[in-house]
């Protein structure tokens, strides 16, 4: 079973940073790269940065609004990177019992031969 993943979005979604901004546009809202910096420990122009990769992947999407843009989470995208992860989650669920699996009956034989 191949678990078809999209690089670009996890490579987005594998910063802290910006996950974090999506937790906090999830929790409060839409915000701009001003109300965001404010409240992790980078500067602006860093989160504008990040807004800028998360909007590329379409997790979040920008409106103007003057001179700032508000950003909100995408929630469609969202729910796909999350399909994304449990699926590859349930693809590596399943090579870890097969291993257990595995190890056991080496495990089994090992056992068997030595009582014998």
């Amino acid at each position: 079973m191949r678990t078809e993943v999209d690089d670009e979005l996890w490579s987005a979604i594998g910063d802290p940073t910006r996950r974090t901004m999506i937790d906090l546009l999830l929790a409060d809202g839409p915000g701009t790269a001003t109300s965001l910096s404010r409240r992790l420990p980078v500067t602006r122009q860093a989160v504008a940065k990040h807004l800028a990769v998360l909007d590329r992947v379409g997790l979040i999407h920008g409106e103007p609004a003057g001179r700032e843009r508000h950003y909100q989470v995408d929630e469609a995208q969202l729910a796909r990177a999350v399909a994304q992860l449990s699926a590859v989650g349930a693809t590596w669920d399943a090579r870890l019992r097969r291993i257990k699996r595995i190890a056991e009956a080496i495990e089994r034989d090992r056992h068997h031969d030595e009582g014998a």
